[in-house]
């Protein structure tokens, strides 16, 4: 019986990605065991978070690091640093941030829940661009020059969410920025594979970038990895960090925490509630290592190899038709897609029938309304494929 049997808590087979109400995915061997070991010992946070810096800094090509609770968590931080800055006094104000610089110019077509962090550091969105390629109006959305006149002398930071489809370019929005000397904060939570955007947009000039840990990472689920300028780093440490000490007891490592840069040593930072352990710290340092190691090629043939037997058994049935989006492209995360072609067929029913099979099966439901499954081999083991073919068959049957 397994620890969550214990609890009465049913496991169930997880093929719709790293989705945070799934619980994520599992993690490699190496990494719990990194986790396990850590758990046995106590070290100074702050050395820990240092040497983190250095190994982060090392995989992305950032001048530093950090870990946090989750890529949300990061953007929070993220935005708390560029809007105190290295000023003791305006970290203990925050999320107040009246008198200070406090707006964070956001492209449009990019908002999405998850700037909720953004919002949470006191930064007042300001939005420019008119998406009309998304809203079928025309082809055009924000320009360079929209985010240009947004700025003003309240500018903080520049938001910009790392995806295919965004517009206008990272190197266009950073190259005005930098002109402003305006810092530009990337949420690339899920922009992994492939292995290089993980020094791609610090290279384009970003001066935050945001990564999830639990996501193709491989980390632990709440995890997550800040990277970017020396500076910012050490704003977000200081406000994310137990700073409960005696001023003169208080000697953290200067490669992190420049202490003489401060005019005192700042009190709990906003970043307390997105704290993160000595566990989950060195669960994604080691898979960061593992994940570096590791070619798109070999994660690829990974997740192909839990993907064809299901594809292969369902390659017989004359109701559907089955495509595996991206088994082509070693730098793309795979996905097998089920097409139902029966009359009548249901994909919502489909899924809801999965969702109540023995061993409960969660596949992505975000083409359902097309009549489409989407199976992601991310979080589910190769071992899980049989079940999860012959719970298909069954559900569209």
């Amino acid at each position: 019986m397994n620890a969550y049997a214990k609890l009465g808590v049913l496991t169930i087979i997880n093929a719709k990605g790293a989705a945070t109400r799934l619980s994520g995915g599992i993690m490699r061997p190496e990494v719990t065991a990194a986790m396990l070991e850590a758990s046995q010992h106590c070290v100074d946070i702050a050395e820990l978070q240092a040497a983190a810096s250095r190994e982060i800094a090392k995989a992305t090509g950032a001048e530093a690091g950090y870990v946090a609770s989750g890529a949300a968590a990061c953007l929070m931080l993220g935005a708390a640093a560029c809007i105190a800055g290295l000023d003791p006094g305006r970290m203990a104000r925050l999320p107040d941030t009246r008198g200070m610089k406090n707006e964070i110019i956001m492209i449009r077509s990019q908002r999405n829940f998850y700037d909720h962090a953004i919002r949470a550091a006191g930064a007042t969105i300001i939005e420019v661009g008119l998406p009309d390629r998304y809203a079928g109006a025309g082809v055009r959305d924000a320009e360079s020059w929209e985010i240009e006149d947004a700025i003003t002398e309240r500018t903080a930071a520049i938001f910009y969410v790392a995806d295919a489809q965004s517009q206008p370019p990272l190197k266009t929005v950073t190259a005005l920025a930098k002109r402003h000397k305006i810092p530009v904060i990337v949420d690339a939570a899920a922009q992994l594979p492939p292995q290089s955007n993980l020094k791609r947009f610090s290279a384009e000039g970003a001066d935050l970038v945001a990564f999830s840990g639990g996501k193709v990472l491989g980390g632990p689920q709440a995890s997550g990895i800040l990277c970017g300028r020396k500076d910012l780093i050490m704003s977000a440490a200081l406000q994310h960090l137990d700073l409960d000490i005696y001023e003169d007891m208080w000697n953290p490592p200067k490669s992190l925490i420049h202490k003489r840069k401060l005019k005192g040593t700042p009190q709990h930072g906003i970043g307390r509630s997105c704290k993160v352990g000595k566990e989950e710290i060195m669960g994604v340092l080691t898979a960061l290592e593992f994940f570096v190691k590791e070619s798109d090629a070999m994660r690829h043939e990974r997740w192909l190899e839990r993907l064809l037997p299901i594809a292969e058994g369902l390659s017989k049935l004359s109701h559907c038709q089955i495509e595996i989006e991206g088994e082509h492209d070693s730098t793309m995360l795979p996905l097998l897609v089920i097409t139902l072609t029966k009359p009548n067929a249901s994909a919502h029913k489909a899924i809801a029938s999965l969702i109540k099979a023995k061993p409960s099966i969660h596949v992505d439901p975000s083409r359902r309304d097309q009549g489409k499954l989407v199976i992601n081999p991310l979080c589910f083991e190769k071992a899980s494929a049989a079940s999860i073919q012959k719970q298909l068959i069954l559900a569209i049957s």
